[in-house]
């Protein structure tokens, strides 16, 4: 009787610790939101980001778990998603794009944000500034505003003799931006004259690349947006058809059979974005972690295209190329 008993405390007592260690063990998994403006980026997104929370010896499921949101670039629809992973609790949030950020910092002001964004969080007033955000924001800004006039300049090496260039890009104020200036003096130092056209859906697109062949325009510059990442195949559909030598500011534009590319490594930046996260997770505050800028950008090229477009890519071009489609 008493070795029973004695059977029966020791087997509580172990299942007891059993389920302390599991409580523990499921208690250490943090809760991450992916709040991501255009549903296309979901996957190099996620992909990215698991692979530099990896590295930084994460384990999925066990050391944390994903809560995935994406609103299709809809500031009404990212309010709603971002109000939803606040009222889960998540430890941090993850934003993609500058409407998701935006309806993030709508959100919330106390949950942290780590904000992957193309626009200047600074001048939109989402952070105090790069080297102290002071806020609950922090994270990667992709600064490309001085890499409009180096698209322009690319595009009349790949394409010399162009003297008309479209410009596809869903700002109505474009011509008052720092981008326009830029683009603008490369231009003139190039003799080119540019056609601004703007396009937001599917509809004003088709009226872009409309008015881009009625005015004969011999290349295009696409000014990057979250909104082109959803209508990418559209884009690269007229591209092709017009045989209009185009750049994007994406890699991935010119693996889907774009001319060229000249921006940011999104992957490498992805992956970046969990070093953040990890910081946040074992105590820092994003007021304390300054935000990061590119320092370096890729140039991409795909040659099956500009065969297509009976271009010869100049070998100094090839040379400075960081990857070459095929």
């Amino acid at each position: 009787m008493v070795r029973k008993t004695i059977f029966v405390l020791l087997a509580a007592f172990v299942l007891s610790r059993f389920g302390l260690a599991a409580a523990q063990q499921s208690s250490k998994a943090h809760r991450i939101g992916l709040l991501i403006s255009a549903s296309d980026v979901i996957a190099p997104f996620t992909a990215a980001f698991r692979q530099g929370l990896r590295e930084l010896g994460y384990v999925e499921k066990k050391d944390y778990i994903l809560e995935i949101r994406s609103g299709s670039a809809a500031t009404d629809r990212l309010f709603d998603l971002a109000a939803e992973l606040v009222r889960m609790h998540v430890d941090v949030i993850v934003t993609v794009g500058s409407p998701a950020l935006k309806a993030a910092a709508k959100a919330t002001s106390t949950t942290p944000i780590v904000m992957r964004i193309g626009g200047d969080p600074v001048k939109a007033g989402l952070v105090a500034s790069f080297a102290r955000p002071a806020g609950n924001i922090t994270g990667l800004f992709a600064r490309s505003v001085e890499l409009s006039g180096k698209r322009l300049e690319l595009l009349a090496e790949v394409a010399p003799g162009i003297k008309r260039a479209a410009v596809l890009t869903v700002s109505s104020n474009f011509e008052a931006t720092n981008e326009y200036k830029d683009l603008e003096s490369a231009a003139r130092v190039l003799g080119v004259k540019l056609q601004i056209l703007r396009a937001r859906d599917p509809d004003t697109i088709d009226s872009a690349f409309a008015a881009m062949s009625k005015d004969r325009a011999q290349a295009l510059v696409q000014i990057p947006h979250a909104l082109y990442t959803q209508h990418a195949a559209r884009i690269l559909n007229h591209a092709a058809k017009n045989r209009l030598p185009t750049i994007y500011s994406h890699g991935i534009d010119v693996e889907n059979g774009g001319l060229l590319s000249y921006g940011v490594n999104y992957a490498a930046e992805y992956r970046r974005t969990a070093f953040y996260v990890d910081k946040i997770l074992k105590g820092a505050k994003p007021a304390d972690l300054p935000v990061e800028q590119p320092t370096k950008f890729e140039l991409v090229i795909n040659l099956k295209t500009a065969k297509q477009l009976n271009l010869a890519i100049p070998p100094n071009v090839l040379a400075r190329a960081d990857r070459l489609i095929k």
